[in-house]
């Protein structure tokens, strides 16, 4: 079968490339260049001996390039890459997974989450953070990108690992780590666009691409063409073979579109639901279409619920630019929503949304749904990169943080969040020339409102600003009492939370009890959840026969103010 990328195959290897326009395609290891045989499918294939970490690039119409399925670079996306076959390391062998009910996502950026950002640094904080009592990592993408900082989604080579990081085995040795103290391991990958420098798929096969429509960051990828397709199936399963990942989040699949992109998202499902690996993989999205079809396909468990997030945060800022507009007018009324249903908008007229979006998913597993009130994406698209703690009362932050863990949905806290971090995460890159300069000046002009009022965007090219995105691990009263705060509600969640989400919710309901205060029922099968919650004004609360389960305030007493009951049957 046709392939992309250099395999082992016994003795020999043998080398794959996708190039149907391309009048001679080569492999070159030092001296040597083996011609590939063009089939009839626009493949190139070769087959050939050479030692284990040897130097090779991919030779097109006299042009070397790097392979765009490289496992490994020698250095960075523009040089050689390096044969590599199979995974030598030692698995600890006990890991089994988890199911999905049981995720408490913990969203990281390898880069600024310890002080050294590396996989080796991030792997010493898995044990704090399964003490703390999460049980799932989020890694942001990590495939290979131009420099040596970034947020990892303007990668170019999707198969191989960002050398500052460390190498495949240091990835290797995180994942095992996190899951020798049951964490699962979830990598975000980026199948919907390239970045802007050194993507050389795009003149070794031009018709990757399709010139008739762009993404908001590139060339779209053309999804009608089998062998792109395969393309992103071997990535994904590379991914997921090789590093022992128990799933992956695909970023923005709302921008895989045209002819073949529903195809492929089937494809890709089913594809990684045939892998037999001793344990449950999961796949989340990012779609902002709210849309059913995926998770009822039964092969995508989760997808990205932004609503509750903008919901949420509209609340405790007031804040009603861009995508908060449909959000400000009636922020308790969207939570109440998005507390009883999941999303908030599903098709319905509403003021401030000029087309209708999304579908009915009221339907859907509550575990499907993966909410936030932080994530990179909206701490970091801020012009300052703030976290909501400087932007709210750390009272109503704390009240909406615990709303978050102990809803049943599937809940991802940002980075820090667990310690109440309110240091920012900007957005960071490393380029240079007129690249660095049009990045410069397009983050300028995203926020040239603040210019007026004497406020600058921090550069995303100078390195401070990678360095003031990093989390800050020190510890103070602040600092511990908050993870006191994420070790109870955990805790909680763990013993009362879990067994309900392990079942069917039968029923739910939400209504306000005030003007900024609202209550909330779920039915499970294995019994049932109340939530009644202040979030900005003490509400008309029905008494209840006994004490909550959980609290955080004072119900009676305080505008933030959270109560939750737990029965199981």
């Amino acid at each position: 079968m046709s392939h992309w990328g250099i395999e082992k195959t016994g003795a020999q290897w043998r080398a794959g490339l996708w190039a149907p326009s391309a009048s001679m395609v080569a492999v070159a290891i030092g001296e040597r260049s083996i011609r590939m045989h063009r089939g009839g499918d626009g493949f190139w294939e070769a087959k050939f001996v050479a030692e284990e970490g040897e130097d090779y690039c991919l030779i097109v119409d006299d042009e070397r390039y790097p392979d765009p399925a490289s496992r490994l670079q020698v250095s960075d996306v523009h040089g050689p890459s390096r044969l590599v076959s199979g995974v030598d390391f030692d698995w600890a062998p006990s890991w089994k997974g988890r199911p999905f009910n049981e995720y408490v996502l913990y969203e990281l950026h390898i880069g600024t989450f310890t002080p050294s950002g590396t996989f080796r640094a991030a792997a010493e904080k898995m044990e704090e953070l399964a003490r703390l009592g999460f049980t799932a990592i989020e890694i942001m993408p990590i495939s290979q990108f131009p420099g040596s900082r970034g947020w990892g989604y303007d990668g170019v080579l999707p198969f191989a690992p960002h050398p500052v990081y460390g190498s495949p085995n240091d990835l290797r040795h995180l994942v095992n780590t996190a899951q020798s103290h049951g964490l699962c391991v979830i990598l975000d990958v980026v199948m919907n666009h390239f970045g802007p420098d050194g993507a050389y798929l795009h003149t070794i096969a031009p018709e990757f691409f399709n010139p008739d429509r762009h993404t908001p960051w590139g060339a779209a990828i053309d999804f009608s063409q089998k062998a792109v397709r395969q393309f992103w199936i071997d990535c994904a399963l590379m991914w997921l073979n090789e590093y022992r990942l128990d799933g992956l989040r695909l970023d923005a699949v709302h921008q895989i579109q045209g002819e073949g992109a529903p195809e492929f998202m089937m494809e890709l499902g089913q594809a990684v639901r045939k892998l037999d690996l001793g344990r449950p993989l999961h796949l989340i999205v990012e779609d902002e279409r709210n849309e059913p079809t995926l998770r009822e396909s039964g092969l995508y468990a989760a997808s990205w619920n932004d609503d509750f997030h903008h919901a949420v945060h509209a609340s405790l800022t007031g804040e009603s630019q861009d995508y908060y507009v449909s959000f400000a007018n009636d922020p308790i009324a969207d939570l109440v929503r998005a507390l009883e249903r999941g999303h908030i908008e599903e098709g319905q007229p509403r003021i401030g949304l000029d087309t209708p979006r999304g579908s009915d998913c009221a339907h859907l597993p509550v575990t499907s749904f993966i909410n936030s009130i932080q994530t990179h994406d909206q701490v970091g698209n801020r012009a300052q990169g703030e976290r909501l703690l400087t932007l709210a009362d750390e009272n109503a932050v704390k009240t909406a943080y615990v709303l978050l863990l102990t809803a049943p949905y599937t809940p991802m806290i940002f980075m820090g969040e667990e310690r109440g971090a309110v240091s920012p995460f900007q957005f960071f890159a490393d380029y240079d020339g007129d690249l660095a300069e049009a990045v410069r000046q397009g983050r300028a002009e995203e926020f040239a409102g603040i210019a007026a009022l004497g406020e600058s965007v921090p550069d995303p090219i100078d390195p401070a600003t990678l360095r003031r995105s990093r989390l800050d691990w020190s510890s103070s009263p602040a600092a511990d009492d908050w993870l006191r705060l994420s070790h109870q509600v955990l805790a909680f969640r763990k013993a009362a939370i879990f067994p309900l989400t392990a079942t069917l919710r039968q029923h739910s309901a939400a209504h306000v009890v005030g003007e900024k205060a609202l209550t909330v029922h779920w039915q499970f099968e294995a019994g049932e959840l109340i939530i009644d919650l202040n979030f900005g004004e003490i509400g008309r609360h029905a008494p209840r026969a006994r004490a909550p389960d959980f609290a955080l305030f004072d119900l009676k007493r305080d505008p933030y103010a959270l109560a939750v009951w737990s029965k199981l049957t």
